[in-house]
């Protein structure tokens, strides 16, 4: 049973952002801080993705937990009202995802996906060390 009314239930909903996340924000910072320069929300890249870096050829996404179900994840809970809509809402996330993620490799790029629960404070720095090798092990494979 949801506490909140559906007016109120609507509006906390509508308030909900899918760009500049605070999970997106803090890998923009990380990647700005160690001189990676990028784009947002690329309209000509495949699947529009939250970090476009041209250089290394490379689109990452920032996924939410809970909206893209992420599988194990402590964050990801199905929700106990109106179960059948969230169910359907996030398999076509993830379906969606992962056309994306196939068009964007057929085109050529790297594709790394990073979920929320990997940006914690005691996460973040060695999620962004494991991005930041697989930037490089990209740009040595292209110019081999």
């Amino acid at each position: 049973m949801d506490i909140l009314g559906p007016l109120q239930r609507s509006y906390n909903m509508s308030c909900i952002r899918s760009k500049a996340t605070q999970p997106e924000l803090s890998v923009r910072h990380w990647l700005w801080n160690h001189d990676y320069r990028y784009r947002l929300n690329v309209k000509s890249v495949p699947g529009k993705p939250d970090i476009v870096l041209r250089k290394y050829r490379t689109a990452i996404f920032v996924n939410g937990c809970f909206w893209h179900g992420h599988e194990g994840c402590s964050k990801y809970v199905v929700p106990k009202s109106n179960t059948e809509f969230w169910i359907s809402k996030i398999e076509r996330n993830r379906e969606r995802d992962q056309k994306e993620y196939k068009a964007l490799k057929e085109a050529g790029w790297q594709v790394i996906v990073i979920w929320e629960c990997q940006l914690k404070k005691n996460l973040i720095e060695e999620t962004m060390l494991d991005v930041e090798h697989l930037l490089n092990k990209n740009l040595l494979e292209m110019y081999k």
